[in-house]
């Protein structure tokens, strides 16, 4: 270790080891197989550069993130350590000197991402040159688990047999089950040489909050740390130009980032937050993984993050420099059924979705902590530890209550509608609001209805949200994120267990500022947003702008009033004959979840009218009398446009029944009284 510790100091300039540092960088220059579990900001980059200096020949470094390559290469040049990186990013120029450095025997390190390792030219190259060590960085992106997947990185292990060197893997966050199959993706199940070090990152402040107009917050955050170097995370590519722009119309350097940018403009990002001081950068989390700064002073989410691992890595990347660095999770109940949307409808096995479900229960066990959440934090990475005395929690209390009985009302609201209603409908019926939609289900004869007056609107939002977070209730995707009761409610509804809240969350909820009106309720939203979803294929698929297929007032009319039926849809404001035939179906599919069953053009032209309640009348009389009244005549029928016509003209004698089309004196004979009784009736 004293080569090791010499060029620490001569090369790297550092005086000393981090914590875990040394006896890993021990392991890997002594070529053992390594499995290196460490912190984002806890040096793992020194742990496989260092090793590569100290032993003869060249060490591929497999990484993802071309940023973070680039970065890492101009800093060891900078060092005079001879590196080199094979990326897309590359100039020709780039990559014909990195070879030349190869072939040459001047190389040390050698970066790649792992799309390169497809090409057979690659792995040539690499059988030619003296490869001493393979370092896979981002290790759990090996991993089904993990939760950046890529395929590539599976032909690392083969690389490795091929090679008959030795490998040693580093990630930031990986459980039990990431790490087991990294071994065996990477090691053949042979088990490495793993070192498991502490998660804790004491300089990182941490807090959430519910949103609650969630620009207003972050602009907030922001400007408490004016001048200070930031990144936001947003869900969607959208926000984060919106975002930016709100943020720069308030006085702060800002741009937005995301992977749908060219690279160019990509790249300029990523330099000017490389060289300005006080940048903040609005991002997707395509953005950071490759940004090696290390004066990041705060790491704010707009959005819910996927997962606590990613949350972890999210934020890891403020205060890499050791220097106090402070976090801020918004979340609320649309992130819950998001991202309890994107594992149930994604195609991942059903043992993949189950711990998908079980990370993001952890995230939100997080965000609806009731004690320290450093403390929640570590233990899910199986860390004990004191009160941090750092965190939000710390700093102000939460006030907790038993909130067994409100949430047995909610369960119960819940259960007596079928499980297929979202929050909106089922706080109108706690507070008894008789409105038209409650009213249209019979909901106000309901046991439920009006026992939940002790608290307003937006407290009950916020019970529901944390009944989210203890994962006692869950948006269903296919109802269009409607709740549907966890096995855990199960126990609470029947008065088997009890359960605490926060009250302080639900306080703050009820003296919440004003947000701006949405299109529709939250419990709408979602159907609103697949129904924009289909309006765009159409109109893609047809050249027309989106409005010309139906206008969004229409859609809102069709996610709040919910049709089931093409009669229904009909008198949705917007919808012609036309348009039901031509989209009817396609949109009622969206809306009901099922196909529209098949109808005769003559009835779907009635959809809607008056005429199409007597055509099924008439239409059930015909079955009834096609053989006459006793079941023994000649079998006699009538068209779907002659019964169109009777029920549209509506005849009142047995004559003008016969001069209708298709009908005559036969027809009017065997079947004419009865339909006289339905017009009349009518």
């Amino acid at each position: 270790m004293q080569q090791a510790s010499e060029l620490l100091s001569s090369v790297f300039g550092f005086t000393e080891f981090r914590p875990g540092q040394a006896e890993i960088v021990e392991a890997v220059t002594a070529g053992r197989n390594t499995l290196a579990i460490m912190p984002t900001g806890g040096g793992k980059s020194l742990c496989f550069q260092l090793p590569a200096l100290c032993r003869s020949g060249v060490t591929v470094v497999i990484s993802p993130l071309i940023a973070l390559m680039r970065d890492q290469v101009r800093a060891l040049s900078e060092a005079g350590v001879a590196a080199g990186a094979l990326t897309s990013g590359n100039t020709e120029e780039e990559t014909n000197a990195v070879f030349d450095a190869l072939h040459a025997g001047e190389l040390k390190l050698l970066y790649m991402a792992p799309e390169r390792l497809a090409s057979s030219g690659a792995q040539q190259l690499l059988s030619r040159a003296p490869i001493s060590l393979i370092a896979v960085d981002e290790a759990h992106c090996v991993s089904q688990w993990g939760h950046d997947f890529r395929p590539d990185y599976l032909r690392i292990g083969e690389l490795r047999r091929a090679l008959d060197v030795p490998l040693a893997a580093f990630t930031a966050t990986a459980d039990a089950e990431t790490r087991a199959e990294i071994v065996t993706r990477l090691f053949d199940g042979h088990a490495p040489e793993t070192f498991l070090r502490g998660f804790d990152r004491p300089n990182i402040h941490l807090a959430f909050e519910p949103k609650n107009s969630p620009r207003r917050q972050i602009l907030d955050f922001a400007a408490a740390r004016k001048g200070q170097s930031g990144i936001v995370y947003c869900g969607t590519r959208a926000k984060t130009e919106t975002l930016a722009q709100a943020l720069r119309e308030a006085g702060h350097p800002a741009c937005h980032y995301h992977g749908g940018m060219e690279p160019d403009p990509r790249r300029e990002v990523e330099a000017r937050f490389q060289r300005d001081d006080g940048l903040i950068v609005v991002a997707t989390v395509a953005f950071g993984m490759g940004v090696d700064k290390p004066d990041i002073r705060w790491v704010a989410h707009a959005d819910l993050p996927k997962s606590i691992e990613a949350y972890y890595q999210e934020i890891g990347r403020a205060g890499r420099d050791g220097a106090p660095a402070e976090t801020l999770t918004l979340f609320g109940p649309e992130d819950i059924r998001l991202r309890r949307s994107q594992i149930d409808e994604g195609l991942a096995p059903p043992e993949r979705k189950m711990a998908d479900h079980a990370r993001l229960n952890a995230l939100l066990g997080l965000a609806e902590a009731q004690v320290c959440r450093r403390q929640t934090l570590l233990s899910y990475f199986g860390e004990d530890s004191e009160p941090c005395g750092h965190c939000d929690l710390c700093d102000r209390p939460p006030e907790l209550f038993d909130g067994t009985e409100a949430v047995r009302k909610g369960l119960s609201a819940i259960l007596r509608t079928g499980e297929y209603f979202g929050t909106g409908h089922l706080i109108d019926i706690l507070l008894g609001n008789a409105t038209d939609k409650v009213r249209a289900r019979g909901h106000e004869g309901l046991p439920t209805f009006g026992v939940g007056k002790e608290f307003d609107k937006r407290q009950w939002q916020a019970i529901f949200r944390q009944m989210m977070g203890h994962d006692l209730v869950r948006p269903d995707p296919e109802r269009h994120g409607a709740l549907r009761m966890t096995h855990a409610a199960r126990a609470i509804l029947r008065g088997e267990e009890s359960i605490t809240l926060r009250r302080d969350a639900i306080r703050a909820a009820k003296s919440a500022r004003p947000v701006a009106k949405a299109l529709v309720s939250e419990e709408d939203a979602p159907l609103l947003s697949a129904l924009k979803a289909r309006r765009r294929a159409f109109a893609e698929e047809a050249g027309l702008p989106a409005y010309m297929v139906f206008n969004d007032r229409t859609l809102i009319e069709m996610a709040e009033t919910r049709p089931g039926t093409l009669d229904a849809l009909a008198h949705v404001g917007g919808v012609g004959a036309k348009k039901l035939d031509k989209y009817g179906a396609a949109f009622l599919e969206v809306i009901t979840g099922a196909a529209t069953p098949e109808q005769h053009p003559a009835r779907r032209a009635l959809a809607g009218r008056e005429a199409a309640s007597l055509f099924d009348q008439l239409q059930e009389i015909q079955l009834q009398l096609c053989r006459g009244p006793e079941g023994r005549d000649k079998y006699l029928s009538c068209t779907h446009s002659t019964l169109r016509h009777v029920a549209e003209r509506r005849p009142q004698s047995l004559d003008a029944m016969a001069q209708l089309p298709g009908m005559g004196p036969q027809k009017a004979e065997r079947f004419g009284e009865a339909f006289l009784d339905v017009l009349r009736e009518a």
